[in-house]
């Protein structure tokens, strides 16, 4: 079960961190409130953006009706407006306009509203990562170390790291940014109705997995409406040791007369914010189908108060994708330790020939008989150790999980 995460020393979140204030500072140390803005893709889409085209591209030709929108977000109370560049990768953008191009201009977009803080918008890839797609981990890191790498030389406070399904993208993400500038950085994975990511992940695995990343504040957002994201957030915060935020969708869309319409209204949004804003959640926002009106509702909310969350002691524990292992409480924990070539001719020979099956099988075996953790060990001189071993884990997660 690799990669192997250990939570048990936690890294030092302030170390060389750069804060715009220092109310940002105490937001980090989960002693204020922050209140983000909603959605900007529903809202731009609602201003006549048409299908297909590329949302980004605005902050580059219609830059006043974009800036107008976080405009109206601060004036219904956000302090922090995220930048209209969700899918400003190379990858997406595909030659349309240069990385660096766009987040300038989205920031100036952004700045230009008077809001507090400023945060740089980072979504997925839109490539599917090894094994089950064709994206290296390293191309994704790339990727977006080139928008950190932008967003930073632009002025932007925080990088969001948003809407992530794959825990493998995310820790690309998340390690590209905190390698490639000393901003805050935040981290939200969106979730399905089965309490998983759509590649598998729960919600304490990913806030294990997060926390032990060091980012500077982890949580939910998309997919579903607030009161559906209540179990997962409370997953999270069970085992998160750093501030939680949740940015919802207003409940799920519908179409009438030809226009998607979102199923829950600001005032019944806001009452579901507030309970997970109860529950221990300090920095609160709005997904898909939010609006200012949302926002507005979400700042009373938060208004004169203090978070009183007192953040758990961390866990060691050992993560893969799709599950975790926690090893406190536990009297044993197993680990299979067959995939190693000591003293194994077979698996010698396996590895020399790039004879995965056999290796895959070895894992598999250990795994149907009880093994909580796989050792996986490719030591032979007479190969690419460490290129054989990322392949040859990916392809064993691909399976085991």
């Amino acid at each position: 079960m690799l990669p192997i995460t250990s939570h048990a020393a936690l890294p030092d979140r302030s170390r060389g961190l750069k804060t715009a204030d220092g109310y940002l500072a105490r937001v980090l140390a989960g002693e204020e409130y922050l209140v983000f803005d909603g959605a900007m893709g529903t809202m731009l889409q609602a201003a006549g953006l048409e299908a297909g085209a590329l949302p980004e591209m605005l902050c580059l030709t219609d830059p006043q009706g974009v800036a107008s929108i976080h405009r109206a977000y601060v004036e219904a109370g956000s302090q922090v407006v995220t930048t209209n560049t969700f899918g400003a990768n190379a990858h997406k953008l595909d030659g349309a306009a240069s990385v660096a191009e766009i987040f300038a201009a989205a920031v100036r977009c952004a700045r230009s509203s008077g809001a507090r803080y400023v945060a740089a918008d980072i979504g997925p890839t839109g490539a599917l990562l090894e094994p089950l797609g064709t994206m290296s981990f390293d191309e994704a890191y790339d990727l977006f170390a080139e928008q950190v790498e932008a967003a930073a030389a632009a002025g932007a406070d925080i990088v969001l790291i948003e809407t992530m399904a794959d825990l493998l993208e995310t820790k690309a993400a998340v390690l590209a940014a905190k390698e490639h500038c000393d901003l805050p950085v935040f981290a939200t994975m969106t979730f399905g109705e089965d309490g998983r990511t759509f590649l598998g992940t729960d919600p304490k695995n990913a806030a294990l997995t997060l926390s032990a990343l060091g980012v500077n504040v982890l949580g939910v957002n998309c997919s579903l409406g607030p009161d559906e994201l209540q179990p997962i957030v409370e997953d999270m915060l069970s085992v998160a040791t750093c501030p939680v935020m949740v940015q919802a969708n207003a409940g799920l869309p519908h179409v009438e007369e030809g226009a998607t319409v979102f199923s829950i209204a600001a005032d019944d949004y806001a009452r579901s914010v507030a309970r997970m804003v109860d529950a221990g959640v300090s920095i609160v926002g709005g997904c898909c189908g939010t609006d200012p009106s949302y926002i507005e509702g979400v700042a009373r909310i938060v208004a004169g108060r203090r978070p009183q969350r007192v953040s758990p002691e961390p866990l060691c524990s050992v993560t893969s994708a799709q599950q975790a292992v926690v090893l406190q409480g536990r009297d044993v924990a197993t680990i299979g330790e067959r995939i190693n070539p000591t003293g194994k001719k077979r698996l010698k020979e396996a590895l020399r020939s790039g004879d995965f099956d056999y290796v895959i099988n070895e894992a598999i075996a250990q795994t149907e008989a009880g093994a909580d953790i796989l050792d996986v060990n490719a030591g032979l001189p007479e190969i690419d150790e460490a290129a054989v071993l990322v392949d040859l884990v990916g392809k064993i997660q691909g399976v085991t999980g």
